[in-house]
């Protein structure tokens, strides 16, 4: 579910290989998620490109992810988005909790920007 494309020394970018993050992949994403963050000791971009749909107990997986990230001192970042996608998390209010970028070249220069 997960597939790694980039390791860099302060991250790795995995990209999400399911079109609808629902109640059927949650669980599996969560533990995928928690030992890719556990195991390499980095933040974690997730290329969200190819999720179409996603529904609250996805959600729910992704915020324990970033609660883990931040215990561990690292982070986890979207990028990618699709509309739909984006638009929920705007309207949630998930927008403010994640870090969400068009791009890996957006993100690192908005974390570049901001150190």
């Amino acid at each position: 579910m997960l597939k790694i494309i980039n390791e860099q020394p302060d991250y790795i970018i995995a990209q999400v290989n399911i079109a609808e993050a629902n109640l059927n992949h949650a669980d599996a994403f969560k533990s995928e998620l928690v030992s890719l963050l556990t195991d390499k000791g980095r933040s974690v971009w997730l290329d969200m490109e190819q999720v179409t749909y996603v529904d609250s107990s996805f959600l729910g997986a992704l915020v324990a992810g970033l609660k883990h990230a931040l215990g561990a001192g690292n982070d986890l970042v979207l990028l990618d988005l699709q509309k739909d996608v984006h638009d929920l998390l705007k309207l949630i209010r998930l927008d403010r909790v994640f870090k969400i970028y068009a791009d890996e070249q957006a993100a690192k220069a908005a974390i570049n920007n901001n150190e």
